[in-house]
């Protein structure tokens, strides 16, 4: 079975005041740390609603501006048309993946408790997408997870999260002061 991991970097970054996928920690961009960490993992990766990227890009899917779940329908639609079975996503504002997420959250379908926008899908679940968008109320990713039958995950270690340029900053300085407690 095929695994394409997706890293969703379509989102207009405005609580962070520039482009966070070109947030850099350490020598890496937040979107070449996602990349790289997704490319262990995965038969294939896709960065999906950026033009730009480390890594081959596929657009939203019906469009642009539907948040994370165009993001998932785009995914899901590369990966249906190239025969992969299932679909890795992550956000690109995630610092620290876990480096075995993929057998974590396996098999699909399945999310992140704290963070449903991390998950493993089915590509064959993107007709119920598609249902999700034509239907009426929000387009939100617990709510796909509903209609796909998706379980929670609560890893063993919690998923930072960067919106903002402070988010950044507390999480640098967290990472440097549990690297100084390893030390002593």
């Amino acid at each position: 079975m095929k695994l394409l991991g997706a890293v969703l970097a379509g989102g207009l970054s405005s609580r962070f005041g520039s482009d966070k996928a070109l947030a850099r920690i350490d020598e890496s961009s937040l979107i070449e740390r996602a990349v790289e960490t997704l490319e262990a993992q995965c038969d294939a990766v896709r960065v999906v609603g950026r033009e730009l990227a480390p890594s081959p890009v596929v657009k939203d899917w019906p469009r642009a501006g539907l948040g994370p779940l165009g993001g998932v329908a785009g995914a899901m639609h590369y990966a249906r048309d190239h025969g992969f079975a299932e679909i890795l996503t992550v956000a690109v504002d995630i610092p620290d993946l876990h480096s075995d997420l993929a057998n974590q959250l396996g098999p699909a379908p399945a999310f992140v408790r704290d963070q449903p926008v991390v998950g493993r899908w089915r590509s064959a679940d993107l007709e119920l997408l598609s249902e999700l968008f034509a239907g009426e109320g929000k387009y939100a990713m617990r709510r796909f997870a509903d209609m796909c039958g998706a379980r929670p995950v609560t890893l063993d270690r919690p998923l930072a999260n960067i919106n903002t340029e402070q988010d950044l900053h507390d999480y640098l300085e967290a990472r440097s002061i549990a690297a100084e407690g390893t030390r002593e």
